[in-house]
């Protein structure tokens, strides 16, 4: 098994470098594609990037599409913010981001590197569904950001491998999807960053950082009262100053 993913997946050599610019390819052909106006062309060549999900029996497409998940949600969260502004220079940083999403970030098999790659695929997934979708009804707001959380949660704890993982991840969804609800009456945005979006990215670093450090045994009663104490913090000082006198 090892061998054939070296061969899907070069690790060294003239293919290796071919697998390195192919990948380099993709940020680059979305960015033009933004600049061109043809965002719907970039979203589809995004969606046909993991054309391998489906290159297996049917039955395994699910469990494809849920690996995957992650991937998606932070390839179609760049396009958006990088369609939804206007500035040359600004849509290249995000298409270096993407770049390095794709070159450093999604390679990473370690239990850090998964679980930094469901924290900033749902912080950035949840950022660019509000500001894509802020007006649109607030069903659409709670669906979407079920289907976020939900994915990168699963995609959190499979790496830890907790039998609960379809549990906890449909919890945390349904937590998120709740609060948004809750938001969505009195939705505020700071800049581009919706309110729910940002309480939700807080708390979720927050608990899934202390659910990492337990499990890799780095955790203290000190350090995670001291998370709790930061979450809780950040939370209110959003509450606080917040304007509550109308819907934006």
């Amino acid at each position: 098994m090892r061998q054939i993913a070296a061969k899907i997946k070069p690790a060294a050599g003239f293919s290796h470098f071919i697998h390195i610019v192919l990948t380099c390819l993709l940020p680059a052909i979305v960015f033009v594609a933004v600049r061109l106006n043809f965002v719907q062309i970039a979203a589809a060549i995004i969606l046909l990037s993991k054309w391998r999900m489906f290159a297996v029996k049917p039955r395994h497409w699910a469990a494809n599409i849920r690996v995957n998940a992650v991937d998606l949600i932070f390839g179609i969260a760049v396009l958006i913010c990088m369609a939804n502004i206007d500035s040359q220079m600004l849509q290249l940083i995000w298409a270096l981001i993407y770049g390095f999403w794709l070159l450093v970030i999604k390679p990473l098999d370690s239990v850090f590197g998964v679980a930094l790659q469901a924290l900033l695929s749902q912080a950035l997934g949840l950022v660019a569904l509000f500001i894509a979708w802020g007006n649109a009804p607030i069903a659409v707001l709670v669906i979407g950001t079920w289907i976020i959380t939900y994915n990168c949660a699963r995609h959190f704890f499979a790496v830890f491998e907790e039998g609960m993982s379809r549990y906890l991840g449909g919890v945390w969804a349904y937590f998120s999807a709740a609060l948004v609800w809750i938001s969505c009456h009195w939705l505020l945005f700071y800049g581009p960053v919706a309110q729910p979006a940002l309480i939700l990215s807080v708390l979720g670093s927050g608990m899934g950082g202390i659910y990492f450090l337990e499990k890799t045994d780095r955790v203290s009663i000190l350090l995670r009262r001291q998370i709790i104490f930061i979450m809780i913090a950040i939370v209110i000082i959003v509450l606080t100053f917040s304007d509550w006198s109308g819907k934006l």
